[in-house]
């Protein structure tokens, strides 16, 4: 049987997949796997969702099976991600939980679990919740049963002040273009940045629960370029569903994804003396044209897996405060335990003012190598050890040089395999992924 929990939580096409059934079973086994021991007092949840209209059924299901399991819950209603992690950490709660399927098109739902401190769940801690699942135990009655609340105007209060903080800069003079994906941030993005002392330009910030993603936000930034061309601003950015990614548009409307994001951060902490270890931790997907710009800057590059969790667990275990994804995912471990969109986005407005520069300016020294992605399907993707197909990347390695590089990485969730290249030249970089992944199609086809 497949396993339950993804890279990032549980996802499915809601109430088909992602039922309340399952939702109920998934408060009551996250409940009881989390539950602090001793401690003398009910444990706390909170629970955000985002803007999908079945994220209201699934959060009352939640609700249910976790008072069922003697939390107190208090249901804070269209939040963000990061502002679950957040007030997790902050208001010392035992159990986050954010209903979002992120840049997952409006029928797809998920449910994320963050630990006490704000933190993902291990891998192993969710094995043990999927394994608890309808399973009998000695549920609590009377008053030790859960209660049920719901007071979303103080955690959005409490989230906003931590971000204008933590900018730490009066952003007056900035305008800046804000496509809230009709998400979770339609309000607290463009709030914070306000708040901060910039002049907003806001697009998609009017959800109905049917419209978040929808042709819009990060994954579709079109929009956004023509805003921030069109109303002069100094830059723009773009949220995901739920606000744990940010990419951003320059003066001229060009985009500035996760890598050049990051690369200006990190130079810009740098430059502060606050980058711990003078490292920055990115994903095997990043360009490789991060990882040389890097160099140059005298700062080091730790690379992990894909996906933000295990970014943020070497940036635990190594004691770095800056990583993330090149789809968005910046985590800056000063201020937060997850990839927060909106603080991203503060982060990058405070470099600009502080600076003087333009955006395009202070990212140009990330120069992106070419890059061509191929996805093979059909294939059987528990065999990429194949000795063949591993052969014939050395080779492919050894004519790349040190200006190019082969990834080849099976999908979580489909029967394919993506083949990544990285190379001085576009037709290089075509030829050499073309050519793997015929080398994929034949040795691991089904």
């Amino acid at each position: 049987m497949a396993r339950l929990f993804g890279t990032d939580g549980v996802r499915g096409l809601a109430n088909k997949e992602l039922t309340p059934d399952l939702a109920l079973a998934l408060g009551i086994a996250a409940g009881r796997k989390l539950a602090p021991k001793a401690e003398g007092r009910k444990p706390r949840a909170i629970i955000g969702r985002d803007t999908r209209m079945s994220g209201q059924l699934l959060d009352h299901a939640l609700a249910a099976g976790l008072a069922s399991a003697g939390f107190d819950v208090n249901r804070i209603g269209v939040v963000t991600t990061p502002c679950v992690a957040y007030l997790t950490a902050a208001d010392d709660i035992d159990l986050g939980v954010m209903i979002s399927a992120s840049h997952n098109p409006m029928p797809d739902n998920g449910i994320k679990f963050f630990a006490r401190g704000g933190y993902k769940l291990a891998d192993a801690i969710e094995d043990d919740i999927e394994s608890l699942l309808d399973t009998k135990f000695d549920r609590p009655t009377g008053a030790d049963v859960g209660e049920i609340d719901e007071d979303p105007a103080e955690s959005e209060r409490h989230y906003i002040d931590h971000l204008v903080a933590a900018c730490g800069t009066d952003l007056s003079g900035l305008r800046i273009a804000v496509d809230c994906a009709n998400g979770a941030a339609s309000l607290l993005g463009p709030a914070a940045l306000r708040e901060a002392g910039a002049e907003t330009i806001v697009i998609n910030a009017s959800p109905d629960g049917r419209n978040i993603n929808d042709g819009c936000g990060s994954t579709h930034p079109e929009q956004l370029q023509a805003q921030v061309r069109a109303a002069g601003c100094d830059f723009g950015v773009a949220f995901d569903g739920d606000a744990d990614r940010c990419l951003a548009v320059d003066a001229d409307g060009e985009l500035v994804d996760g890598d050049k994001i990051m690369g200006m951060l990190a130079r810009d902490l740098h430059e502060r003396g606050e980058l711990a270890g003078d490292t920055l931790v990115v994903t095997i997907m990043s360009n490789l044209g991060l990882i040389l710009a890097m160099r140059e800057c005298g700062i080091a590059t730790a690379q992990t897996a894909v996906g933000d969790r295990y970014v943020l667990e070497e940036m635990v275990k190594s004691g770095y405060v800056l990583g993330g994804e090149q789809s968005g995912h910046v985590i800056n471990g000063m201020h937060a335990t997850t990839g927060d969109g909106i603080l991203t986005a503060l982060m990058i407005a405070r470099a600009v003012k502080t600076s003087g520069r333009s955006l395009a300016d202070l990212t140009s020294f990330v120069e992106r190598l070419p890059q061509t992605l191929v996805n093979v399907p059909n294939v059987d993707k528990h065999r990429t050890d194949d000795a063949e197909l591993q052969a014939a990347i050395r080779d492919a390695e050894s004519e790349l040089g040190e200006t190019g590089r082969v990834v080849l990485r099976a999908s979580g969730t489909e029967p394919l395999v993506r083949v990544m290249v990285e190379a001085a030249t576009q037709d290089q970089a075509d030829a050499v992924a073309a050519r793997l992944a015929d080398v994929v199609a034949q040795r691991l086809g089904l």
